[in-house]
């Protein structure tokens, strides 16, 4: 069993777990993975995405806000260390991560050229805009607007190319939390997917 397949089995075990089975099983009926097109263009403008990316959207292509035979679901998918693994995500889709390409430079170039004091970075992430390549995978179930996930492919000489990076807003804050998207997944498997409970789950 491959990484994805051993997260997608204990993620559903959590779902049930959690007295969410009709919940897990609507999910695994409605949807559907990303077509070859999307993943092709997806993998042009990120030569270096993870397989194990890759794997998980041939899974599901996303579940944020995404729609799937006529019905648009909103379906908590990954975590973070936030609030000890507790807080859910949402897996962006293939075309969702075409489009949000330049998210990290429009939105944050003051934050990675360190202007603010008050805002922690990771020295494992590069200060040099110009160079930045993420890939936004994720945004929480604050619609992304508390915290954010992302592959980083331009690290600082500290960093790892593949590293993940976690944006956390108020207090502002950017922390490297997995050396690689293989490891994060397995981290989200090693905390027993802590961020399905009875609090963010509901059947």
């Amino acid at each position: 069993m491959n990484t994805v397949e051993k997260y997608i089995t204990g993620l559903k075990k959590a779902y049930l777990d959690n007295d969410a089975k009709e919940s897990w099983e609507h999910f695994e009926n409605i949807k559907q993975g990303a077509s070859k097109e999307d993943l092709a263009a997806l993998k042009k403008i990120y030569p270096d995405i993870p397989e194990t990316l890759m794997h998980l959207l041939e899974y599901v292509d996303g579940t944020y806000w995404r729609e799937y035979a006529g019905e648009e679901i909103a379906f908590y998918f990954l975590g973070s260390d936030v609030e000890e693994y507790q807080y859910p995500y949402y897996l962006l889709s293939s075309r969702g991560m075409i489009e949000n390409q330049h998210i990290a430079t429009e939105y944050y170039s003051d934050y990675l050229e360190r202007k603010y004091e008050e805002v922690e970075i990771d020295d494992k992430i590069t200060s040099k805009v110009e160079t930045v390549k993420w890939l936004h995978f994720s945004d929480c179930m604050n619609n992304g607007g508390t915290s954010q996930l992302f592959i980083d492919f331009s690290p600082s000489e500290k960093g790892k190319r593949g590293q993940i990076v976690r944006f956390l807003h108020d207090p502002d804050e950017f922390a490297v939390i997995a050396d690689s998207f293989e490891d994060y997944l397995k981290m989200l498997i090693d905390h027993e997917y802590a961020f399905i409970n009875e609090d963010t789950v509901e059947e």
